[in-house]
């Protein structure tokens, strides 16, 4: 009896666990490929991993620009180099179409991630950022474009 009481509250409490989860509209996010939402002043851009970054060239739909100063070299398929303190004086550089996704990448992420909140205050809402930069490029054994 005791067996039979337990194994019915353990089900009831599964039951209740899946009715919870099954009110969630949300597809859960892969890290690797959707990346990680990061919000600031205008709305928001996305980190992604090094993996999630080579898992997007696959089908390569979007600009990638390097916006580390001095330049030290660009990671494969770069589409641009703005340096990120100026990236505002060169949108004409940008698609014009501010929903057109941009990844940026610097050397360790601190530069990208500054021109990435600068694009979303400008009103760009697909905003990418190399998370770690190319030095997270390089530690993953990947070469650089000119190596």
């Amino acid at each position: 009896m005791k067996m039979k009481s337990a194994l019915l509250i353990l089900m009831a409490g599964l039951l209740l666990l899946l009715a919870a989860c099954a009110g969630q509209n949300a597809p859960p996010q892969n890290l690797a490929t959707d990346g990680e939402k990061i919000s600031v002043a205008g709305g928001s851009y996305t980190d992604v991993s090094v993996d999630g970054l080579q898992s997007m060239f696959t089908e390569k739909n979007f600009l990638l620009v390097n916006v580390h100063i001095p330049f030290e070299g660009n990671l494969p398929e770069t589409d641009l180099s703005i340096r990120f303190d100026e990236i505002a004086q060169n949108l004409a550089q940008l698609p014009a179409d501010k929903d057109a996704q941009i990844v940026l990448y610097c050397r360790s992420g601190n530069m990208s991630t500054q021109a990435a909140r600068e694009l979303v205050e400008l009103g760009y809402t697909n905003v990418w950022n190399l998370a770690g930069g190319f030095n997270a490029w390089k530690a993953a054994g990947l070469p650089m474009a000119d190596e």
